[in-house]
């Protein structure tokens, strides 16, 4: 009986051992990832050479975030991210561009979703994209519109392609959690960063510049924007909001500056939305208009939710930005409203 015990005794003992080094191991793996970089080099000074590749090369899950660094260089690439916790950093934002030329009406001629319709399509959750610019620049090319055979037409099987038609830079789809920083969204036509999740979507930016065309900043759930520069290059409404799904769905503006040409409109919606501008700034030649809703078949449920504070026109401001914040719900005060006030708890973008 003695002599048993010690046998299991000494098995129990091997099997602890054996443990402890799996645990050990596991964990010098996971200390190990959370150090290591991909890098991106187009001139082949890297792990790879496309960041399509640095992409494809990674599981689909981790729960930490992998980051991949995109040394400066111009990626000439429509960029696909179904994979989760992924970073894609830029050496230097002016100097580490992706591009492609994309009209979004020509893509959808061929195909029956968005799905590719954009420079960086996003089907991912937790991505972080920083110190890039990322452009869609078929608007910039195109010198006047074109028509084209569309197979998916039923009447006509052609299509007017327009200079300043849907041009997306970044498309989400079912993502959630997305943040960018320090970022340069590109297009001459509308829907430029079109962040869509208006069942769950999370969506910050910081510092980032976005232009385009009507609704070139169009997120669709929950979003916070930060020091963002917003430029109007065409359309009739710079930014856009869909809150439909939930009542405490918003998009707030914080310290952001709108320019863009001779009387471009600010804002506009078709679908339930909820907008706040705090601290923000109007060139001189912006338009006498309120943000606006467009006639719509599409019910409004819960009304005009369109609030300010202490933003500035230059030049003189306009009577329909004056401050209205208290007039919102909860009544809040400005200081209070940031990030973690947008999410409620659901996610800190700023950790």
């Amino acid at each position: 009986m003695r002599q048993q015990s010690s046998f299991v005794s000494a098995r129990f003992t091997a099997l602890l051992s054996i443990l402890l080094l799996i645990v050990t191991a596991n964990a010098n793996a996971q200390k190990s990832n959370v150090g290591r970089r991909i890098i991106v080099d187009i001139n082949g000074k890297g792990d790879f050479k496309s960041v399509q590749g640095a992409i494809n090369s990674l599981p689909d899950f981790s729960n930490i975030a992998r980051i991949i660094l995109i040394k400066k260089g111009i990626y000439n690439e429509k960029i696909y991210i179904q994979k989760h916790n992924i970073a894609l950093v830029g050496e230097d934002r002016e100097h580490t561009i992706i591009t492609q030329a994309i009209a979004r009406d020509e893509w959808r001629c061929l195909h029956n979703d968005d799905w590719g319709v954009a420079t960086l399509n996003i089907d991912g959750n937790d991505i972080t994209l920083q110190n890039l610019t990322i452009t869609n620049s078929y608007g910039f090319k195109l010198s006047k519109d074109v028509m084209i055979n569309c197979p998916i037409d039923t009447l006509a099987k052609q299509k007017k392609i327009a200079k300043s038609g849907h041009q997306m830079a970044m498309r989400t789809m079912n993502a959630t959690r997305l943040k960018a920083i320090n970022c340069h969204f590109s297009a001459f036509g509308g829907d430029t960063v079109s962040p869509w999740n208006v069942e769950n979507g999370l969506f910050y930016f910081k510092d980032c510049i976005m232009e385009g065309g009507v609704d070139f900043y169009c997120p669709r759930g929950w979003a916070y924007a930060e020091n963002c520069r917003f430029i109007s290059h065409s359309g009739s409404a710079a930014i856009w909001h869909d809150g439909s799904k939930y009542e405490d769905s918003k998009t707030v503006l914080v310290d952001c500056s709108f320019e863009g040409f001779n009387g471009f409109n600010l804002g506009r919606y078709h679908r339930d939305a909820q907008f706040y501008l705090i601290n923000c700034r109007f060139a001189a030649n912006m338009s006498d208009k309120n943000i606006y809703r467009v006639e719509t078949s599409n019910t409004i449920q819960w009304g005009d939710r369109i609030y300010y504070f202490n933003c500035h026109k230059r030049g003189g401001d306009y009577a329909w930005h004056r401050d209205n914040l208290r007039t919102a719900p909860g009544s809040p005060d400005a200081k209070q409203i940031d990030a973690k006030w947008v999410f409620k708890g659901r996610w800190n973008p700023v950790q």
